[in-house]
């Protein structure tokens, strides 16, 4: 969640440790702060706010020295407070640290060691107690104190007498080096480092990192590993506005493009359906699958409970779906030939990485659907997809979240011609998925039209999204997306839901989305007369061949007609673009919603 980069090398340190923080603020945070080692003297700036507060009001920038370590924090233990931001210095002065992650035996370690803290943080004791075992070894002393942590950790660790030196080790928190001839970079996110190299190592856990401006160890358990250097395709200008307002904006309008590359190279050659070469199971061993499971969480969770209705109605296996977070805590029965897949977009999300393991710990084959390519679920899975949706800067995912609902369908259409799928039916069902990126840019053709809508309500208080069958979970997704980024109520349910609860809140400060389409069109459509015999505000979103009664709907906005399965990936955009407008009418910041982080890598 919070975001690392430290650096030691030629270069100057703050520099290249703000320009990195400033690409990790798409993660979500609420202070920042930096440390430089020189002259044996720790240099410090930190601030409350944003990136460029911490340059403005503290001279970060013009904090010079070739070693340092930066942060942005997202508060878990301690308020949002300068003092409990960091980096954090021990008491004795010696040892400086930034750490993302949970140290869970903080209070037990905090009354062993019995020092005075200026902080509330978790941090701060861990950073004690390796100031507490330091006896001029900094290596043993950083992994004498994580020896006695229980927790997850990402940390960066400086000591005044080893002024050209950082120790770095991860343990369930996202940790990348990035190597170059001018330096080496250490940050929580390919991101960051970008600019300086393309050649990254990727820790895992328990690697415990000895880091020199020419030079780095690993070492996992007190035995050196050998590391594997990959070569990142992202590119600096990924991460610009380019002609756009927002980066929330821009992902939105680049969805043509990203739903084909989720596609490219995945058809069969006679075009009936699907290919994935990342698999890692046989035929044999996919078609001996009696039952799947999909796990993930927000909207990641929105997407597998889509993926379920497809892959029930298409390829007939039953399907379950669940939070991450609370799988790893039921002890519930999965037969031998159940298959899991989770989806994550960072593949680094911390439940979901945890109830990947749980579900390895039991043997079960465990497949995963990610973004961001050498992340720590991508790693660890059996085998897997990546969605290819490219950089994804706005803190409330779009085109993430569009890949996944391709891949989600294509999956449907995979296992659906692997158990009794006809051709024909196979080949209307890719002849679908090939027209999507054409559909989706007649619906970006309609801003205009759906900006005038969003300006229309921008201003009430609730909202309620309405859908049936596979459209039920774009109702919560659409719901999720005016939440994170207007900070208006909303909340999604099945329209035949709404009766038996809900309905108590509709008046006409409180509009309805309701999602129209030709499955049981008729029950959409009465759930449409309560509302507005309540006098409540329909927009209606509906596909151009299903005909709503004249004066039913205040609005309508009309999606192009397409394959029944592909359905709710169009529907998607348009509350995507809904949310968009409502944010920028209201003057918020749809980028960096408050309280929210890119990737959640705490439980």
């Amino acid at each position: 969640m919070c975001g690392i980069v430290a650096y030691v090398g030629k270069q100057n340190a703050s520099q290249i440790i703000l320009e990195g923080l400033k690409r990790l603020e798409y993660r979500g945070y609420d202070s920042a702060g930096l440390a430089i080692l020189k002259d044996n003297e720790f240099k410090i700036a930190k601030q409350v706010g944003r990136v460029k507060d911490l340059i403005t009001h503290t001279n970060a920038s013009k904090i010079v020295g070739t070693t340092g370590i930066g942060h942005t924090r997202w508060a878990t233990h301690g308020a949002v407070t300068e003092a409990n931001t960091h980096p954090h210095i021990s008491s004795c002065g010696k040892i400086a640290i930034i750490h993302n992650g949970v140290i869970e035996n903080y209070y037990s370690l905090k009354k062993f060691l019995n020092v005075k803290f200026k902080s509330e943080t978790d941090t701060e004791v861990l950073c004690n107690l390796i100031a507490h075992f330091y006896k001029g070894n900094f290596l043993q002393a950083v992994t004498d104190a994580l020896s006695l942590v229980e927790g997850t950790y990402g940390i960066c660790v400086m000591c005044k007498d080893f002024p050209d030196e950082i120790i770095a080790a991860r343990l369930g928190s996202p940790l990348i080096i990035g190597a170059s001839k001018e330096g080496n970079v250490i940050a929580s996110c390919v991101s960051a480092i970008i600019s300086l190299t393309d050649k990254v190592i990727y820790l895992n856990d328990n690697d415990i990192v000895h880091i020199t401006p020419t030079n780095f160890n690993i070492i996992n358990n007190l035995e050196k590993i050998t590391p594997i250097i990959q070569t990142v395709n992202w590119k600096v200008e990924d991460s610009d506005l380019k002609q756009y307002k927002h980066f929330m904006q821009k992902e939105i309008f680049e969805q043509p493009t990203t739903i084909e590359d989720a596609m490219r190279g995945r058809f069969s050659a006679d075009n009936s359906t699907c290919v994935f070469g990342g698999l890692n199971l046989t035929e044999q061993e996919l078609r001996n699958v009696d039952r799947i499971h999909l796990l993930g969480c927000g909207s990641a969770w929105h997407a597998s409970l889509v993926t379920e209705q497809l892959i029930e109605k298409y390829a007939q296996l039953p399907v379950d779906v669940d939070y991450a977070h609370e799988f790893r805590y039921r002890d519930m029965p999965i037969s031998d030939n159940t298959l899991l897949i989770c989806f994550s977009q960072s593949g680094e999300t911390i439940d979901t990485l945890l109830a990947m393991k749980e579900a390895q710990r039991k043997r079960h084959k465990v497949l995963a659907v990610v973004n961001v390519v050498g992340s720590n679920i991508a790693r660890q899975a059996h085998g897997g997809i990546y969605q290819h949706a490219g950089t994804e800067i706005g803190v409330a995912s779009t085109k993430c979240f569009t890949s996944q609902l391709v891949i989600g369908a294509m999956l449907a259409l995979y296992f659906a011609r692997l158990r009794g799928m006809s051709y024909e039916l196979g080949v209307q069902f890719v002849n679908g998925l090939k027209q999507l990126p054409t559909l989706i840019e007649a619906i970006l053709q309609q801003h205009e039209h759906i900006k005038k809508i969003a300006e229309k309500y921008a201003h009430k208080k609730n909202f309620l999204f309405l859908g049936r069958l596979n459209l039920f979970p774009i109702a919560l997704e659409g719901a999720l997306k005016l939440k994170e980024v207007s900070y208006i109520h909303a909340e999604g349910y099945p329209a035949a839901e709404m009766k038996h609860g809900p309905i108590a809140l509709i008046n006409e400060h409180c509009p309805s989305i309701v999602f129209v389409n030709n499955s049981i069109v008729n029950k959409v459509v009465s759930s449409m007369q309560e509302i507005k015999a309540r006098h409540g505000k329909v927009i209606a979103i509906t596909n151009s061949s299903t005909p709503i009664p004249t004066g039913l709907a205040d609005d309508v906005i009309i999606v192009p007609d397409c394959h029944e399965a592909l359905q709710p990936i169009l529907y998607t955009i348009v509350v995507q673009l809904i949310s968009y407008y409502t944010s920028i009418t209201l003057n918020l910041d749809c980028d960096k919603p408050r309280n929210l982080a890119k990737s959640v890598t705490v439980e």
